[in-house]
């Protein structure tokens, strides 16, 4: 059996990201018996200049995006598409954009204890922000679902109360700007291919399938 990388380079508060998260888990599902697919989770900030408590959610977007009627036209389509995917966005409960940087250092803590550990992070933080309306930059919020996700609460208090991978983190994030992501979610599929978007199940079962193939046709010359 093939095995497939996958790199997902993300941010927790992208709507987009999540629907991607969906179609990608349908994906796997797809290829299940045929190929192997390890998933990590790869940091990007779409707002890293906002302040560690957060700011007001609903006056940050529609100024990003051009006014209130910009915003709900982007959170109607969304919330058709996720129906779609069985995600139930819930944007009005999102009362703060937060600063994602604490989000992901729990991301990369959470691989040590494998992919799976760290996808079920992944899951429970786009899940706490759309669909229940909490605030993925509090600590306590990060906690909890650490705890949820089966990592040591108290090990992981510990590491938010410092700086510990702060630098780290920054660091892919600027490493996936200067490979050219400017925007997420990006699949980058073994190091050498990359998918752009929430692209449709099919794309991506499709994608995995003719990596696999090319693998096998490499293995034969």
């Amino acid at each position: 059996m093939n095995h497939v990388n996958i790199d997902v380079v993300s941010d927790v508060v992208c709507p987009w990201c999540y629907l991607g998260k969906a179609r990608l888990d349908q994906a796997i599902a797809n290829v299940a018996g045929d190929i192997l697919v390890t998933v990590n989770w790869r940091p990007y900030q779409l707002n890293p200049d906002l302040p560690p408590e957060g700011v007001d959610h609903k006056a940050h977007l529609a100024a990003k995006l051009g006014g209130q009627e910009a915003v709900n036209r982007a959170h109607e389509m969304l919330t058709d598409l996720g129906l779609q995917d069985g995600i139930s966005f819930n944007f009005d409960a999102v009362e703060i954009s937060p600063n994602t940087l604490d989000a992901h250092r729990l991301l990369r803590w959470a691989l040590t204890e494998g992919p799976d550990a760290q996808s079920e992070v992944a899951a429970l933080l786009f899940k706490a922000n759309f669909e229940q309306g909490r605030n993925v930059g509090d600590h306590a919020v990060l906690l909890e679902i650490a705890e949820e996700a089966g990592l040591e609460r108290n090990v992981i208090a510990a590491l938010l109360a410092s700086d510990a991978d702060k630098d780290a983190v920054s660091g892919e994030i600027e490493t996936a700007r200067g490979m050219g992501v400017t925007g997420v979610p990006c699949f980058i599929i073994d190091s050498k291919y990359a998918v752009m978007g929430a692209q449709s199940v099919d794309v991506l079962t499709g994608a995995l399938r003719d990596i696999a193939n090319m693998k096998d046709t490499s293995q034969i010359n």
